[in-house]
Protein backbone atom coordinates (compact mmCIF):
# COMPACT_ATOMS: atom_id res chain seq x y z
CA UNK A 1 0.00 0.00 0.00
CA UNK A 2 1.36 3.62 -1.21
CA UNK A 3 1.59 6.21 0.99
CA UNK A 4 -1.22 7.90 -1.11
CA UNK A 5 -3.72 4.64 -0.68
CA UNK A 6 -3.09 4.98 3.03
CA UNK A 7 -3.80 8.59 3.44
CA UNK A 8 -7.16 8.41 1.59
CA UNK A 9 -7.41 4.92 3.88
CA UNK A 10 -7.22 7.23 6.77
CA UNK A 11 -9.38 9.93 5.39
CA UNK A 12 -11.82 7.59 4.46
CA UNK A 13 -11.90 6.03 8.09
CA UNK A 14 -12.44 9.32 10.11
CA UNK A 15 -15.08 10.53 7.86
CA UNK A 16 -16.83 7.14 8.54
CA UNK A 17 -16.05 7.60 12.32
CA UNK A 18 -16.94 11.41 12.40
CA UNK A 19 -20.79 10.47 12.09
CA UNK A 20 -21.16 7.97 14.46
CA UNK A 21 -21.79 7.26 17.79
CA UNK A 22 -21.51 3.92 18.07
CA UNK A 23 -18.37 1.72 16.76
CA UNK A 24 -17.28 -2.03 17.74
CA UNK A 25 -13.96 -3.33 17.34
CA UNK A 26 -14.41 -7.74 17.26
CA UNK A 27 -11.96 -10.06 15.93
CA UNK A 28 -13.35 -12.05 13.34
CA UNK A 29 -10.34 -14.05 12.12
CA UNK A 30 -10.61 -18.15 11.42
CA UNK A 31 -14.48 -18.08 10.94
CA UNK A 32 -14.79 -19.74 7.82
CA UNK A 33 -16.41 -18.22 4.15
CA UNK A 34 -20.05 -19.20 5.39
CA UNK A 35 -20.05 -17.76 8.30
CA UNK A 36 -18.04 -14.86 7.58
CA UNK A 37 -21.03 -14.20 4.93
CA UNK A 38 -23.40 -15.18 7.13
CA UNK A 39 -22.24 -12.26 9.50
CA UNK A 40 -22.05 -10.18 7.23
CA UNK A 41 -25.59 -10.49 5.81
CA UNK A 42 -26.79 -10.38 9.62
CA UNK A 43 -25.12 -6.67 10.29
CA UNK A 44 -26.79 -5.64 6.77
CA UNK A 45 -30.03 -6.27 7.92
CA UNK A 46 -29.14 -4.86 10.81
CA UNK A 47 -27.98 -1.70 9.40
CA UNK A 48 -24.98 -2.28 10.75
CA UNK A 49 -21.79 -1.65 8.58
CA UNK A 50 -18.88 -4.23 8.88
CA UNK A 51 -15.17 -4.13 7.53
CA UNK A 52 -12.13 -5.61 8.50
CA UNK A 53 -9.71 -3.03 8.78
CA UNK A 54 -5.83 -2.39 9.16
CA UNK A 55 -4.88 -1.45 12.98
CA UNK A 56 -2.74 1.26 12.14
CA UNK A 57 -4.23 2.73 9.78
CA UNK A 58 -7.80 2.45 12.12
CA UNK A 59 -5.07 3.76 15.05
CA UNK A 60 -4.69 7.16 13.01
CA UNK A 61 -7.65 7.62 11.94
CA UNK A 62 -8.72 7.50 15.73
CA UNK A 63 -6.28 9.85 16.70
CA UNK A 64 -7.55 12.54 14.17
CA UNK A 65 -10.89 12.53 15.49
CA UNK A 66 -12.89 14.81 17.05
CA UNK A 67 -14.33 11.98 19.30
CA UNK A 68 -12.39 10.38 22.10
CA UNK A 69 -11.92 7.01 22.00
CA UNK A 70 -9.47 7.08 24.70
CA UNK A 71 -7.79 3.42 25.45
CA UNK A 72 -9.60 1.88 22.42
CA UNK A 73 -6.50 1.92 20.54
CA UNK A 74 -5.16 -0.41 23.04
CA UNK A 75 -7.04 -3.44 21.48
CA UNK A 76 -5.71 -2.84 17.87
CA UNK A 77 -3.84 -5.67 18.04
CA UNK A 78 -4.40 -8.65 15.49
CA UNK A 79 -7.63 -9.31 12.91
CA UNK A 80 -9.78 -6.30 13.93
CA UNK A 81 -13.30 -5.58 12.04
CA UNK A 82 -15.19 -2.47 12.86
CA UNK A 83 -19.16 -2.43 13.04
CA UNK A 84 -20.58 0.80 12.79
CA UNK A 85 -24.38 0.78 13.72
CA UNK A 86 -27.11 3.48 15.18
CA UNK A 87 -28.15 1.41 17.54
CA UNK A 88 -26.14 0.64 20.84
CA UNK A 89 -26.91 -2.83 21.15
CA UNK A 90 -26.68 -4.22 17.65
CA UNK A 91 -23.50 -5.09 17.52
CA UNK A 92 -23.75 -6.75 20.67
CA UNK A 93 -26.39 -8.96 19.95
CA UNK A 94 -25.02 -10.03 16.84
CA UNK A 95 -21.89 -10.79 17.93
CA UNK A 96 -23.53 -13.10 21.08
CA UNK A 97 -26.13 -14.58 18.66
CA UNK A 98 -23.17 -15.54 16.59
CA UNK A 99 -21.13 -17.08 19.61
CA UNK A 100 -23.68 -19.77 20.09
CA UNK A 101 -22.52 -21.21 17.35
CA UNK A 102 -19.01 -20.95 18.04
CA UNK A 103 -15.89 -18.89 19.44
CA UNK A 104 -16.16 -15.62 17.20
CA UNK A 105 -16.72 -12.69 16.86
CA UNK A 106 -14.75 -11.83 19.72
CA UNK A 107 -15.73 -8.71 21.24
CA UNK A 108 -12.21 -6.00 21.37
CA UNK A 109 -14.20 -3.21 22.78
CA UNK A 110 -16.74 -0.67 21.75
CA UNK A 111 -17.27 3.62 21.64
CA UNK A 112 -20.68 3.74 22.27
CA UNK A 113 -22.11 7.38 22.92
CA UNK A 114 -18.73 8.90 24.00
CA UNK A 115 -17.96 5.70 26.61
CA UNK A 116 -15.27 3.32 25.97
CA UNK A 117 -15.76 -0.32 26.90
CA UNK A 118 -13.02 -2.53 26.45
CA UNK A 119 -12.94 -6.23 26.69
CA UNK A 120 -14.92 -9.50 25.84
CA UNK A 121 -16.56 -9.85 29.14
CA UNK A 122 -18.67 -6.68 28.67
CA UNK A 123 -20.55 -8.57 25.92
CA UNK A 124 -23.65 -9.21 27.80
CA UNK A 125 -23.61 -5.83 29.84
CA UNK A 126 -23.52 -4.55 25.84
CA UNK A 127 -26.46 -6.39 25.02
CA UNK A 128 -28.27 -5.06 28.06
CA UNK A 129 -27.94 -1.37 26.80
CA UNK A 130 -31.29 -0.11 25.74
CA UNK A 131 -31.60 1.97 22.10
CA UNK A 132 -33.14 5.34 22.54
CA UNK A 133 -36.44 4.03 20.42
CA UNK A 134 -36.69 1.43 23.77
CA UNK A 135 -36.29 4.03 26.14
CA UNK A 136 -38.76 6.20 24.70
CA UNK A 137 -41.48 3.29 24.12
CA UNK A 138 -40.44 2.82 28.13
CA UNK A 139 -40.98 6.33 29.12
CA UNK A 140 -44.66 6.72 27.01
CA UNK A 141 -45.60 3.24 28.42
CA UNK A 142 -45.38 4.30 32.11
CA UNK A 143 -46.59 7.94 31.06
CA UNK A 144 -49.42 6.10 29.54
CA UNK A 145 -50.12 3.81 32.40
CA UNK A 146 -51.55 6.29 35.31
CA UNK A 147 -54.10 7.15 32.44
CA UNK A 148 -55.54 3.88 31.51
CA UNK A 149 -55.70 3.24 35.21
CA UNK A 150 -57.41 6.08 35.96
CA UNK A 151 -59.95 5.77 32.93
CA UNK A 152 -60.83 2.41 34.33
CA UNK A 153 -61.46 3.45 37.18
CA UNK A 154 -63.93 5.98 35.97
CA UNK A 155 -65.13 3.26 34.14
CA UNK A 156 -65.40 0.69 36.58
CA UNK A 157 -66.69 3.45 38.40
CA UNK A 158 -69.35 4.31 36.09
CA UNK A 159 -70.85 0.87 35.54
CA UNK A 160 -71.22 0.23 39.24
CA UNK A 161 -73.40 3.61 39.41
CA UNK A 162 -75.08 2.51 36.12
CA UNK A 163 -75.98 -0.87 38.05
CA UNK A 164 -76.90 0.95 41.24
CA UNK A 165 -79.52 2.83 39.43
CA UNK A 166 -81.16 0.10 37.91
Amino acid sequence: MTREEKSIAIEDLTAQLADVNVVYLADISGLDAGTTSDLRRACFKAGIKLEVVKNTLLAKAMEVSANDYGDLSSTLKGNTSIMIADTANGPAKIIKEFRKKGQKPVLKGAYINQEVYIGDELLDSLVAIKSREEVIGEIIGLLQSPAKRILSALLNHAETKGEAAE
